[in-house]
Formats: C-alpha cells, structure tokens, sequence
C-alpha cells in the first residue's frame, strides 16, 4: 500500500532501513556524461544554476515521472501521456487524464525540451520548473494540487528518504519541480540517420530520395526550414498554419487576449516526427502524407495564417521524398535507452 500513516520517529527507522535494503545507487551503473552530454551539432544541456545535475536528483525525478501519486486518483503519471517508445508522445489524438478525462491538446514529444526557451504551445510557462505545474493542476491532465501531492509523499518512506538525502528537505513542491526537471532535461534526443549523414560522415546512410528530401525541405520552393530550423528543428515561434478557418483553440491568444495572436501556436520539434502521431495541436492529422498534403495544398484561409504557406504544387514523388527525409528524423537510440524508460 502507498499510505502506511506511519510518520514521526519511526521515519527515521524506515529510512535506515531504506539505506541498507535500497537497490544499488544509480551511481554504479551511470556516469553523468552518459546522461548529460550534448550530441554533435548541439549546444551544451542547460541545467540552471539554480538546479544542477545530479545523479540522485535524476534518480528521485525519473521515479516521480513514472509514479501515479502525482494525479489526483492514482491512475496516471507523466509517462502515461509521454512514452519512450514515441519519443516521449502520444499515440492518440488526445490523452485521457485522471477519471479518463479527455485533454485539450495532443501531447507533444518531450524530446530536448532541455532546450525550449519557453513552455506549452501559447508559450505562457518560462521554465521547465514551472512547467511540471501545469499537468498537475490542470482538470483534464492530474486534476490535482501539489502541496496534496507533497503531502502523499511525506507518507512514503522512500520518497522522504530520498528528498532528505537529496535536497535536506522533505518532499515539497520545491522537491517535486527540481527533481521532475532534471530529469526531463536529459530526455535528449540526436543521434537520427540525418545526424549520421550531416555530423558524423555516414556518407552513404541516407538513400537518394532521403537526400532529395532534404534539398526540397530545406528550398525556397517549401520554406519548410524557415520555421522548423535550428538542431531541434523549430524556431520556437508562435504561427497559424492555416488548420481551420474557425479554431475552438485560440492558441497563443488564451495568454495574451490580443486577437493578432489567435490560433497561433509554438512550432514543434520535427524530431522523431515519424514516431509521434497523430499530428497538430488538436491530433487531428493521422499520418505524415496527411500533414504534407496539407502544407501542399497550402491550408485554409485564416486572418493570422504565416505568409509563408502557400500552395507549393508537389508531385507525387516530391511528397514522397520530403516524407522519406522526414522519417531520418527518428532516433532509436534515443527510443530505446533504457535508462530513461519506467523499470519493470
């Protein structure tokens, strides 16, 4: 059971029991650099001053990220929504949160989020941090409070071991955010075929329609790289693709309230793009031939659509050969290290 309602003095009995029954330290089995290090071609991880990396901070993060003492019902964690094998996304248009409620939006992939300058898809969340409230409070995500939460975990001996161990505090909202952060920031993700082909002199990884489709995304024809550029593939600004010609989601304007900054949303990462479908803000595109088509076809007319959509006239092959290059994307390194999956 979760709740032993055994507190006070015999915590600290718990806790020396915990010390010599505990499986062995992370520390035996990782190095920092194996968790930290920046891929070729990317900046340095940035761990704020304010919350270094630490193994055991990673340990204590990577456990509340796969606990379901974070919603309000016990049913779901961070995980339930973000999986590994999809590149820490979803597989539906929209997740169910605590009571099988239905979010609002798709959940996006969490891969490099290390490096986002801002959070959700108005941009309205400053730090990751911060971030790690939303979910929590949000009625269709955990539906919850995370003093509630903080006061759960001061009821599991583990959980107070650790955070004394850790921060030389109990489990606190303090705890919760740091810890749940660290380990979110080693969610990195590049080491994809295209990678190989561009950093590492994998002349010969990518076939001629993977090398096509990267002339073609990267042209002035589509302009596909305008938007989504950089190492992680965006730019991070806020744009109206022309979806809808009436949005039920007005985007960045939730944040803001000025009407030039309706059904703009933050432009996503197209990292293991393949991996994380369905797409858009809404999950309402199923595949990547749907997405292309789309963007082919120019999308609806909208007042704040980007000038940059226009009707492109692909052929066939063209939308094959951009799909083709979108799909080098995919990382399995990243997909498949266990060191950041839930343990058995």
């Amino acid at each position: 059971m979760r709740y032993t309602g055994i507190i006070g003095g015999l915590v600290g009995v718990v806790m020396v029991l915990y010390s010599c029954t505990r499986k062995e330290p992370v520390e035996a089995l990782l190095q920092p650099e194996e968790l930290t290090a920046a891929p070729v071609g990317f900046p340095p991880v940035p761990f704020p001053a304010d919350n270094p990396f630490t193994i055991r901070k990673w340990e204590l993060g990577k456990k509340l990220f796969y606990d379901n003492v974070l919603s309000v019902d016990n049913s779901i964690n961070c995980g339930s929504c973000h999986h590994p094998a999809l590149a820490f996304s979803d597989a539906v248009p929209k997740s169910l949160g605590a009571g099988n409620t239905v979010g609002k939006r798709n959940s996006p992939s969490l891969a490099n989020v290390a490096y986002h300058p801002y959070y959700t898809r108005e941009g309205g969340v400053p730090t990751l941090e911060m971030q790690i409230l939303v979910p929590i409070q949000e009625h269709d995500e955990f539906n919850f409070n995370i003093v509630e939460i903080a006061d759960r975990l001061k009821q599991i001996p583990e959980y107070v071991a650790m955070s004394k161990e850790i921060f030389d505090r109990l489990p606190d909202p303090y705890v919760i955010t740091r810890a749940i952060a660290t380990f979110e920031r080693t969610l990195i993700s590049g080491n994809s075929n295209y990678d190989k082909y561009l950093y590492q002199s994998y002349t010969s990884i990518l076939s001629p329609a993977e090398k096509r489709g990267i002339n073609l995304f990267y042209s002035t024809r589509t302009n596909c790289g305008n938007c989504h550029s950089g190492f992680n593939f965006t730019n991070y600004s806020f744009q109206n693709n022309g979806l809808y010609e009436v949005y039920t989601d007005n985007g960045r304007e939730r944040l803001t309230n000025n009407s030039a900054d309706n059904a703009l949303f933050k432009v996503p990462s197209l990292r293991n793009i393949a991996l994380t479908a369905p797409y858009m803000h809404d999950g309402s595109m199923a595949t990547l031939h749907d997405v292309v088509e789309h963007y082919n076809l120019g999308g609806k007319p909208h007042p704040n659509k980007s000038p940059m959509l226009q009707p492109l006239g692909l052929t066939t092959d063209e939308k094959e050969d951009l799909i083709a290059f979108l799909q080098t994307l995919t990382d399995v390194t990243f997909t498949s290290n266990k060191n950041l999956q839930n343990e058995p």
